[in-house]
């Protein structure tokens, strides 16, 4: 490999150390934004089912749990696929 060929490879790999950290910094401050997880769990809910049930994608609720923002309408949906009323928004969503 040419020392041209490494340096790419090093600033790729420090990318993704950068990124990586970005993603831990944002989960440890955003993580306690919303409890769905929680609740998932204790209505013994998988990922899938809850994201059948609200039409979103697994990955989105993967997101949502890891503390990353969502719509309102994503919120919305998936309240509704928990059972919840829109006025209890507060017991997932704590903003």
């Amino acid at each position: 490999m040419t020392s041209k060929g490494q340096g790419v490879n090093e600033n790729n790999r420090v990318k993704k150390e950068e990124q990586i950290k970005n993603i831990k910094l944002c989960r440890n401050y955003m993580g306690g934004k919303n409890s769905l997880k929680k609740v998932r769990e204790s209505l013994l809910m998988s990922k899938a089912e809850l994201a059948r049930d609200a039409n979103v994608s697994p990955i989105t609720i993967s997101r949502i749990e890891q503390g990353m923002p969502c719509r309102m309408e994503t919120k919305r949906k998936i309240l509704l696929a928990l059972g919840l009323n829109l006025s209890e928004k507060e017991k997932i969503f704590k903003e």
